[in-house]
């Protein structure tokens, strides 16, 4: 294809994010090691863990929701992500800091008050698991009425107080559950009953775990983009830093200093070829959000070829090479592939087959 250029950075985060040659099925196993995976867009989320399983099964991603050991919440950025379960509870205090703030500007433009949240919390744990539309119907009824924005700012609320989460999934009328993922239904459960046995952390331990799960499966990445990924305080950013830093390798590039784990580069050596060859990724998957900065991976120039007008809906990549070179679509199933440059024969025979092996 045109523009053969190899980027030493986004080989070195394909191994990272677990998409090269993964080798193991635990799903939990593999939220855990990312810490978080951005999940507002369910079936792209499924195929974005799928991708780092063995199986690449996303019936196994949701069998692992199903047995309440992957959840989904607001834990940063007041958005949505796939979390480990035991880990939601110290997560929160730290990445909804400024949602909060923003959440509480917002409150009084709905028309809610605090004592609505109060409200809301006290129904809704007489009323979960119940699906989205059944809790709202619920808050309705008691006149808290959620539309235009109101039912999900409600929920957000109780879910950054840990109050409320998605868990399982509701199967519809399946006859084997899990066996498809086509018409799942995310069950809103009570965190104090779902999550029994959380995992406990004081404030600047669980800073470091939260720099170290990123740095370890992000890096190379700056310490901007730890701060961009968890939108935490500046000074949180820093004791994170400080305390798994030594832990780390050390990668300069241009003058900036990139972090990572220091396996990384073997596993990338032993893995090379495989991880210099085609991947298909869903749009909103970690390689591509996972970083503030996006020019390791993607030509500038590109980057409105894959989040168009920077409205936030990022549409899913080709990734060759270490580079992000296209973006992809399957319209009832038939792939499209929009190239930023010209594909050979070989590499757009590759997307054909990356495109087949998609979970």
């Amino acid at each position: 294809m045109s523009g053969r250029r190899v980027s030493e950075v986004g080989l070195l985060r394909l191994v990272s994010l677990g998409l090269v040659s993964p080798d193991s099925d635990d799903v939990a196993g593999v939220v855990r090691h990312l810490g978080a995976v951005q999940a507002q867009d369910l079936p792209g989320a499924l195929t974005s863990l799928a991708l780092r399983t063995r199986s690449r099964s996303r019936a196994a991603v949701v069998a692992a929701c199903d047995a309440g050991t992957v959840v989904r919440s607001w834990p940063m950025r007041g958005t949505l992500h796939c979390v480990p379960a035991e880990d939601l509870g110290w997560m929160l205090p730290l990445g909804t800091v400024r949602p909060r703030v923003q959440a509480a500007r917002r409150r009084g433009e709905l028309g809610l008050t605090d004592a609505d949240v109060e409200r809301a919390g006290e129904l809704a744990l007489g009323a979960v698991p119940a699906t989205r539309e059944a809790l709202f119907a619920v808050w309705e009824r008691a006149g808290l009425d959620p539309v235009k924005g109101r039912g999900y700012h409600l929920l957000g609320a109780l879910a950054a107080d840990g109050v409320l989460c998605f868990g399982p999934f509701d199967h519809g009328d399946d006859a084997e559950r899990g066996a498809t993922t086509e018409k799942l239904e995310p069950v809103i459960v009570d965190v104090a009953r779902w999550i029994p046995a959380p995992r406990r952390l004081e404030r600047d331990e669980a800073l470091g775990e939260w720099a170290r799960r990123y740095f370890r499966s992000h890096g190379p990445a700056t310490r901007a983009d730890f701060a961009r990924w968890t939108n935490i305080p500046a000074a949180d950013v820093d004791v994170g830093l400080a305390l798994v830093r030594p832990e780390l390798a050390s990668l300069d590039v241009d003058g900036t200093d990139y972090l990572m784990d220091p396996a990384v580069p073997d596993l990338l050596a032993a893995r090379r070829r495989q991880a210099l060859g085609v991947h298909l990724l869903p749009g909103f998957d970690e390689f591509v959000l996972g970083y503030g900065r996006r020019d390791d991976v993607l030509e500038p120039e590109h980057l409105d070829r894959i989040v168009p007008g920077g409205n936030g809906v990022f549409r899913a990549t080709v990734v060759h090479r270490g580079r992000i070179v296209g973006t992809w679509a399957a319209p009832r199933g038939r792939l499209e592939v929009a190239p930023f440059g010209t594909l050979d024969e070989r590499t757009e025979a590759a997307v054909g087959r990356a495109h087949a092996r998609l979970p």
